[in-house]
């Protein structure tokens, strides 16, 4: 049964790269160099990755001040455009117009 649907199957049902029934594809030198050459960055990051450039104790906290300020600089630039403060007579000067005493 198995041998009668490959021999009269004409080609591969569907998606020809997709599938259960997939065509495979060849592999080619081009590939197998660009594998190579990813792999062997991938080593060299993590060679350098496990190396850290600063200590344990030199990395605690050595941020501190830079985002305080950092965090002042947010701060002050919103409340640039914020509107001065106004008082209720301000808003109410309006009614005192014929108010003579």
């Amino acid at each position: 049964m198995f041998l009668t649907l490959t021999l009269l199957r004409k080609g591969i049902p569907g998606k020809q790269w997709i599938g259960k029934y997939r065509r495979p594809r060849p592999i080619t030198w081009q590939m197998k160099r660009n594998t190579l050459k990813n792999l062997e960055r991938e080593a060299e990051n993590e060679y350098w990755l496990s190396r850290p450039y600063m200590t344990a104790e030199q990395e605690h906290g050595h941020v501190k001040e830079r985002r305080a300020q950092d965090w002042l600089k947010i701060k002050e630039a919103k409340f640039a455009n914020f509107p001065e403060h106004k008082r209720m007579t301000d808003h109410l000067s309006h009614l005192r117009i014929t108010k003579t005493w």
